[in-house]
Formats: structure tokens, sequence, C-alpha cells
């Protein structure tokens, strides 16, 4: 999809379908808006005047002002309060447009920048977040089907025209636009990666994946299989992996300017393909829903293939251990002692608890970089879904500067977070009477307890681990965001990056 900036009048506009917009409350239409609604015969301005558009976010009314010279379409949008609107609700629009132009089966239109003319957003915030919008809303998860069905939404929209009057502002926008097509890219690809099914995305098909991507990308790739995790004394890693056929990878990414220098920051995903449970079973219920417990994984592999396409002046370190949880002759056993490649030991009292015992292994693998942050991602625990539902991510974090720069990232992209607390009485409850800690504390305060075994791995690096257990997936169908995989977190971590200083 080409989305451009574009120096033009929407009232000038021919093809297929234009697109204005309108705050909620707001009787008296935009200049531009205006300008239009003359060469139409005032159709706009009569609709409001009836009454029979308000300007609710997400409402919509298709016109067809039959004008020689003109589109073909108008389509009007809401955009709900004024006081209201930012860049969520900008993506949220963008993906209605998106959306209803993909069901008349049009696939070029132009738009102008919802809201920030008003003054709610930067040219650029705004055109970013259209753009984001957008893609997102284009986003199809069907990637086995091979006959499409009465509810195939129409053709795929090809080109957009984000049209600017102002020709100093058109720098702007078509920064913003570029970033939000890198941004909402990558976050189709992570999409892509969580809704493949686990016979298609084994651990060596998620290497292959990140290899394809780096050589793309220019980032540095390395990857350790099993042999090399030994050396390595990666215990909980192959611990895990030992009851899978599928043999487990580790896989290292970088992305280093010329000339950085200093500590990089390092993102750490959680990889695993398939969670079966282990031996501790999962209710089959669901169960195939587990093949997207690499979530977290996918994320941090997006976040770097669009670091690396923004040129963010930063180092950067992607860490993602990838194996199968699955029960066997061979799996690990609940009351197994783990040992990681810190050297702490891990009692495992239950092999359903099996990311925090991989990315155990990774978080300190990460130490090697004397980093200057580590941000984990980890569909870790049901127990986060129970706290937070589908909404918010849990964060977790031993800095408050860490914390608070993720939040602020977080209110930026739109990928909500939650700060949970991490007080030294819910260490109590890993603690084992044979080895230095146990892999879950039981059922109370289960997402907190998770996050305080990860935390014995980090030392005193500033961290922090974000559990997108209810946020990864989703079972509704918004405009932004179809059934399925999510690809939350890229938008986060490629904003942390762009906001560091």
């Amino acid at each position: 999809m080409l989305i451009e900036g574009k120096l033009g009048e929407i009232r000038q506009q021919t093809g297929e379908l234009v697109v204005v917009s309108l705050f909620e409350g707001d009787n008296k239409i935009g200049e531009r808006t205006a300008a239009l609604d003359a060469v139409i015969g005032g159709r706009i301005q009569a609709l409001i005047g009836w009454g029979d558009f308000k300007g609710r976010l997400g409402e919509s009314a298709l016109l067809y002002p039959g004008v020689a010279g003109l589109a073909d379409r108008v389509l009007l949008v809401g955009l709900g309060k004024s006081d209201e609107f930012d860049a969520a609700r900008e993506r949220q629009v963008a993906a209605t447009v998106a959306r209803k132009a993909q069901s008349l089966g049009i696939t070029t239109f132009a738009t102008v920048l919802h809201g920030a003319s008003a003054g709610q957003l930067s040219h650029g915030l705004a055109a970013q977040a259209l753009a984001e919008g957008t893609i997102l809303a284009g986003y199809r998860g069907d990637l086995h089907r091979t006959v499409k069905d009465d509810e195939d939404p129409g053709k795929a929209v090809e080109r957009v025209s984000v049209l600017v009057e102002n020709e100093a502002q058109l720098p702007e926008v078509e920064s913003g636009i570029r970033a939000g097509q890198v941004i909402a890219s990558a976050a189709n690809w992570a999409r892509d990666l969580v809704n493949q099914p686990a016979n298609c995305m084994t651990p060596r098909a998620l290497a292959d994946e990140a290899h394809r991507m780096a050589v793309e990308a220019g980032l540095g790739f390395e990857l350790l299989g099993p042999e090399e995790m030994r050396k390595l004394g990666m215990g909980a890693l192959l611990g895990v992996a030992q009851g899978s056929a599928e043999e487990p990878r580790f896989i290292v990414l970088e992305h280093k300017p010329q000339g950085q220098t200093g500590q990089p920051v390092v993102f750490v995903g959680k990889g695993i393909t398939f969670d079966s449970g282990g031996i501790s079973l999962k209710n089959q219920d669901g169960m195939e829903k587990m093949k997207g417990d690499m979530a977290g994984a996918a994320a941090v592999l997006a976040a770097m293939q669009a670091t690396a396409a923004l040129a963010i002046p930063m180092w950067v370190i992607g860490l993602i251990p990838a194996t199968e949880n699955l029960p066997s002759g061979t799996a690990y056993r609940p009351g197994d002692v783990l040992t990681s490649i810190t050297g702490k030991t891990i009692e495992v009292i239950s092999t359903d608890a099996e990311g925090r015992l991989i990315l155990a292994d990774a978080l300190g693998y990460s130490q090697r970089y004397n980093p200057k942050a580590v941000v984990d991602l980890a569909t870790l625990t049901g127990a986060c879904v129970v706290a937070l539902g589908n909404i918010a991510a849990g964060l977790f974090a031993n800095d408050d500067g860490l914390a608070t720069r993720v939040e602020t990232a977080s209110r930026a992209s739109g990928e909500k977070v939650w700060r949970m607390p991490l007080w030294r009485e819910y260490a109590e409850q890993i603690k084992s009477d044979v080895a230095d800690m146990k892999n879950t504390g039981g059922r109370p305060a289960g997402a907190i307890t998770g996050a305080m075994l990860l935390s014995k791995f980090v030392g005193t690096t500033p961290w922090v681990h974000l559990d997108i257990a209810g946020v990864s997936a989703s079972e509704k169908d918004t405009p932004v965001q179809p059934r399925g995989a999510t690809g939350y977190g890229v938008r986060l971590l490629v904003q942390l990056l762009r906001d560091w200083h």
C-alpha cells in the first residue's frame, strides 16, 4: 500500500472517493470541508442540520455528489469530541475509512488529515497515526484459507493521498507517514508470525524468519543451537525444550549504527511456539490458541525490523529464546531442578510455568552486554489477564525511570500498560526448600510472582517486564484490529526508542 502526502485541496480531487471529517457537536463545518460542500450543493451541512450526522467517533455517511470534475463519492466521518481526540482516535478513524473503502471495492482515495487543523495533534503525529490505522485495518489473518467466503471485505486499498494545503507542512506530514507505514507494517508482520499455526511456526521456522528479516534489514544476526546453549549453561531453556522433538533456538539480533558506543538497550521476547503445558498439561479447551505463546518474540522481531528501517540512532539488541513446551518421555517434570545460565537453580513446581524459565536464561544472557536497560515481553500469566483483562499489559519494573519511559511511550503509541507492584514480600512465595527459587508461587498474585522470578536474573540493570498475555490476541473485530493476533508491543517498543534522550 502506498500512502503519500500531497499538496492539494479536497474540493479539487477526482477519482473514486474523497474523505472529510467532523468533530461531534460542531454544527459549523471547517473551512476545507465547507469549500467542498459548496461544490456539492450544501449536502454535508444539510446532513448536519437535519441531525442525520452528529460527528460521533466512527460514524460515517456516504454521499454521491454527481458533480463533474469531482470524486465519485464523498465520505464524511465522525471524530468524536474534540477534547478527546488523540492519536489513538486518529488511528481508529483512519481504520474506519480504510475498512469502508475496502468494502466498497475502492482501491484509491484522498483524505484530509483528521484533527490536525484544529490543533489537537501535530501534523506529523496525525499523519503517522493515520498511516498506522490505514495499514493495520487492511490486515488479513486468513493465512491458510484457500477459498474466500461472503465475508471477504473486497479489494485491498492500494493508494491513499493525504492532502495538505500548506506546502510548509508537507515535509512533516511525509515524515509522519513514513514512520507510520514502517511501524504498522512491522506490526502486521508480527501478527503474521503469531497467527501461523505451530506446525508452520516452529522454533527453527521462527529463527529462519528472523534471519531472513535480519539480512533484508541489515541487522546483525547470531543463532545458538542446543550445543551452544549447553556450553553457556542455559539449563532452564534446555529443560523446557527437552520434551519436544523440535530443537530450541536462541536468536540474537543487533542494530548498531556506525559510531554508536556506550551501552545498548536490550529487548527480550518469549518464544514458546506452542505451549501444551508440558507434563502439567493444560485443559484442551482453547489449547489451539497456545500457538500464540510466542507473541513476545514476534513483537521483538518486528520492533527490531522497524528500528532498522527508521535508522534509529541507538544500539539495540534483540534476544529471543524459542522452543516448544510438550509432554513426552523426555520432558522435564514437576520436582526437577534446573540450573540457569547465571548458576541460579530453579525448582520446577509446574511445567506450565515455562515462560519464566526460558526468559531467565535470556535475561541472564543479556547481562553480557552491560545494558543500560532491558525490556522483556511475554505472554506470561493468565493471572495478568484476570487482573487487567484485554485492555492493558502488566508492567513490572525495578527502576522507576525506565518504567516512566515505557509508560510515556505507551500513551504515545496507544498500546496501554498498567504498573503492578514488585514488592519484596512477594518473593516469599517463590522460596524453595531444595533450590534457589521455585518457578511458581501458586495462584495468589500469580503475575507478580512470575515477574519476581524474572527480576532475579537482571541484577541492578534497569528492567521492565511486560506481561502481554491479555493483549497479544483479540476475540473482537474492530476497525484497527481484526480477530487474532494484535502485534502488541511493536508500536510501544519503537516509540520507546524514538523518545529516548
